[in-house]
């Protein structure tokens, strides 16, 4: 359940006191482990890089987030906004000025004090143009950036340029980064090259819970305890209990599961439900248990090329009947039966079922019609030939290729699917699957591709999140990514409503802003929305405090209260 703060005409003041915080410790509520061992996840792909400043992929979020922290978090498990590096803070009666509070006597994990100066160069670098994160349009309202300022070692003041809805949540996206090891790169031009592949395991330094033991490219990731951590169980026992946990890639979703099920690795998250299935069988015997958490913030989607780039030139999917026609031919029920074995929800917007504050449930159901698609293209100039191949208004035959992830057995079989329900319409599809690293530098760089069918997973049960995809000028926005001024109408409509429901107080007037650009999005397909899957987990039976979540980090998110019940060395 998704719960908002909205601020009242009053000073909103939250203390440390009201956390059961003794100082400034954070004391964690779950049941006190005992500490040491080891943790083996295996994730199907090499984390790209270590710098939370540019990355954006899940491989290298899943190991960064177990390095670093914020300052305000969002809890996985209750959705509700806690203390993290900000002891406390409070906010001005017209929600435009924040101070936050920091934590005293915490340290970076190699030992070096975290004061207001790292603060300030944290969102300096988040800001700046040139460092180009996938973060900054968070920070920007009406174009206008936030204000950072430093007002002693220990408090930062935040003013907003205007309203911003649900601020606080806002933090947690920004983790903290050490002035003493990243400032020299930032000033000489070189962040982004920071803290890569093959970076020295003592320069990547953060607040998390787990400091960079160990990175071996195309084997593992080795993170050690942060024996500086600011955390304390109930009893006083600082955190985490694991000594180290363990990265291994794992290179295909078969291989990870592979490794989980003959105790090679000791958390799986999101395995297919084919896998799914096959690992219940054998849980009981082998000593580990499955969840099924139901829908979550995941969800796939197939879009097409609408770059001014070679690759797309004048095809027909720049033609919105083109994009309607696709969309009602694909069989997105038998997708979830076929692929998800059941385990995925069918979707007709483009905000996922487990988001169900923001869906837009007066969206229709999309129901596939071969006939109303051939009506529409059959209305637009398309035409068939003799043989049943479709020809676009000039007559040229319709053909396209989608390009998905290879290591993902599922959007693999998706693509296929949706091939097979695209030959009714005279449509050749051929699906070609590549290595992630290369279909996003297909997708994002050079623009080399036709289709493309990936997976997005909002960080938050919250419309500010869809910014870095919906926004025509983010570095996300798939079909068209970069844009300087919107390419469409309908672009720059979308753009001023997602700006607009940024900074509305009003929950009900922000709903229907946003159901808007769900409407426009379902109208115009530029992605078009698949298949939401459910969140599937599993775990060894001695693991403790595993609480899977909805939320992205769905397994790992409260890796710091992990612990092995009959202990490991």
């Amino acid at each position: 359940m998704l719960i908002f703060r909205y601020f009242a005409p009053v000073l909103l003041v939250l203390s440390a006191a009201a956390y059961g915080q003794p100082g400034d410790a954070f004391i964690v509520s779950g049941i006190a482990g005992r500490s040491g061992g080891t943790l083996v996840f295996a994730q199907r792909n090499e984390p790209k890089s270590l710098n939370p400043a540019v990355a954006a992929d899940s491989a290298s979020r899943e190991v960064m987030h177990r390095i670093n922290a914020d300052l305000i978090h969002i809890n996985r498990e209750t959705q509700l906004t806690e203390p993290a590096l900000a002891k406390s803070w409070t906010v001005s009666s017209d929600g435009l000025h924040y101070v936050l509070n920091l934590r005293k006597g915490v340290r970076f994990s190699d030992g070096h004090s975290f004061d207001a100066d790292d603060v300030v160069f944290s969102f300096r670098v988040y800001l700046d143009e040139k460092v180009l994160s996938p973060q900054r349009d968070l920070l920007l309202l009406e174009g206008k950036p936030i204000a950072v300022r430093k007002l002693d070692a220990y408090r930062v003041a935040f003013d907003l340029p205007g309203p911003y809805a649900a601020a606080e949540r806002l933090f947690d996206g920004f983790v903290i980064l050490p002035r003493h090891i990243l400032e020299r790169p930032y000033l000489d031009g070189k962040l982004a090259e920071a803290w890569g592949v093959r970076s020295p395991a003592d320069q990547v330094v953060g607040l998390g819970p787990f400091r960079l033991k160990q990175f071996v490219p195309g084997q593992r990731v080795v993170l050690e305890r942060n024996p500086y951590y600011w955390k304390l169980d109930k009893e006083g026992t600082r955190l985490p209990y694991l000594s180290e946990v363990d990265f291994v890639f794992a290179g295909s979703e078969d291989m990870q599961v592979m490794r989980f099920q003959t105790g090679e690795s000791d958390v799986i998250s999101r395995p297919s439900a084919r896998n799914f299935a096959v690992l219940q069988k054998e849980g009981e015997r082998r000593g580990y248990t499955l969840k099924d958490a139901g829908p979550g913030l995941e969800y796939s989607v197939l879009f097409f090329n609408l770059n001014d780039s070679p690759a797309a030139g004048n095809a027909p999917f720049h033609r919105e009947s083109f994009r309607r026609a696709v969309s009602l031919a694909i069989d997105r029920d038998a997708i979830v039966r076929l692929v998800y074995q059941g385990r995925a929800a069918a979707l007709s917007t483009p905000v996922p079922p487990g988001d169900k504050a923001w869906v837009n449930d007066k969206l229709p159901r999309i129901v596939r019609s071969i006939p109303q698609a051939k009506q529409l293209l059959s209305a637009d100039g398309f035409s068939w030939a003799p043989g049943g191949s479709l020809l676009d208004p000039a007559g040229k035959p319709v053909e396209f290729s989608i390009v998905t992830s290879a290591g993902n057995s599922e959007r693999v079989q998706m693509a296929t699917l949706i091939a097979d329900d695209l030959k009714p319409l005279g449509i050749a599809v051929h699906v070609t699957p590549l290595d992630f690293a290369s279909l996003l530098n297909r997708v994002f760089q050079t623009h080399d591709y036709e289709a493309c069918l990936l997976s997005l997973s909002e960080a938050d049960a919250d419309p500010n999140t869809d910014m870095a995809v919906l926004l025509s000028s983010a570095g996300n926005h798939l079909w068209q990514p970069e844009q300087k001024t919107p390419a469409t109408p309908w672009e720059a409509e979308i753009d001023g409503l997602m700006r607009r429901q940024m900074v509305t107080r009003n929950r009900v007037q922000r709903k229907q802003l946003f159901d808007r650009v769900q409407a426009i999005v379902m109208d115009k397909l530029p992605m078009i929305p698949l298949v939401s899957p459910y969140i599937l987990v599993g775990a060894r039976n001695d693991l403790g405090n595993f609480r899977p979540a909805l939320l992205d980090h769905y397994a790992l998110w409260n890796i710091e209260e992990l612990y092995w019940r009959g202990g490991r060395d």
